[in-house]
């Protein structure tokens, strides 16, 4: 048996919580240089130029790519070899956020009460999501959504008979609502399958996959390839204002489900889609 002492969880979260908003991922910024390079829309093509310096200066002087620094999600891996010691494991992510969100000068968006809305100026709690695995390690994986994005994402229970198309149309429906709303391009995480609370966590994993990685299932790939091709189609553009780049990547994950059910779910995020992962 491996143990892994709480300060460890604690310290891995506070330095991914800032490198997730200072740092915006690889695969995404990839994802927005080669957009600018297919932009004929002058306008659009500023838009997306714009997007990338951002974070060239987010990353260069260590400050957000977004004055929405989101509510903290938290993935954690844990091997069934692996003992946490010293104290909490959820109180420990807490602190790790708080330090965080104190010392990057992030700003505070969590309310302790959904209908009170009084701020807890820590922005905490998190959200914390602990999948059981093989093995003695510890991946930890931050991700600090946005509310303008999220706001966006809807879910739907579909009628077993109802397929890929419909799916498709969903999307694509979610998509038009979301509008500029959500400062497209976007990227999307679709969950299907497993019941009506597991689709939409299936939704938010989707989207810590690589854009630029291939999904393993032929006919989810295929949906994913699709999908970005209508979408693209729609021409909404960057911010709302026409172009080429409506989304840069969409994932999809799925789960067995019931005979009588089709859960799907989309979740919407925005250009700049962070998180940040370590292995303890």
């Amino acid at each position: 048996m491996r143990e892994i002492h709480v300060d460890e969880i604690k310290k891995a979260v506070a330095e991914l919580c800032l490198k997730a908003n200072f740092e915006l991922r690889k695969d995404v910024l990839r994802a927005l240089k080669q957009a600018v390079a297919k932009e004929t829309d002058a306008r659009a093509k500023g838009i997306l130029k714009s997007i990338v310096e951002n974070a060239a200066i987010a990353r260069k002087k260590r400050i957000a790519i977004c004055q929405d620094t989101g509510m903290a999600t938290v993935f954690i891996e844990m091997g069934y070899e692996v003992a946490v010691r010293g104290g909490d494991i959820y109180e420990a992510v807490d602190e790790g956020v708080k330090e965080a969100y104190r010392k990057g000068y992030l700003r505070m968006s969590v309310v302790d009460d959904p209908l009170l809305r009084k701020n807890t100026n820590t922005n905490t709690p998190a959200m914390v999501h602990i999948d059981m695995v093989a093995g003695d390690r510890m991946r930890i994986v931050v991700s600090p959504k946005g509310f303008g994005s999220e706001n966006k994402s809807a879910i739907k229970m579909f009628r077993p008979t109802q397929g890929a198309d419909d799916i498709k149309d969903f999307v694509l429906e979610t998509v038009k609502n979301a509008g500029p709303d959500a400062c497209p391009p976007l990227v999307l995480g679709v969950g299907i399958g497993g019941t009506f609370e597991k689709a939409a966590l299936l939704a938010k994993k989707a989207l810590l996959r690589p854009i630029d990685e291939k999904n393993p299932a032929k006919h989810l790939a295929r949906l994913e390839k699709e999908l970005i091709a209508e979408i693209n189609a729609l021409k909404i553009g960057p911010m709302g204002l026409g172009g080429k780049a409506t989304v840069l990547g969409v994932n999809v994950m799925s789960l067995p489900t019931h005979i009588a059910g089709l859960p799907v779910a989309v979740n919407v995020s925005c250009h700049a889609t962070r998180s940040a992962e370590r292995i303890l």
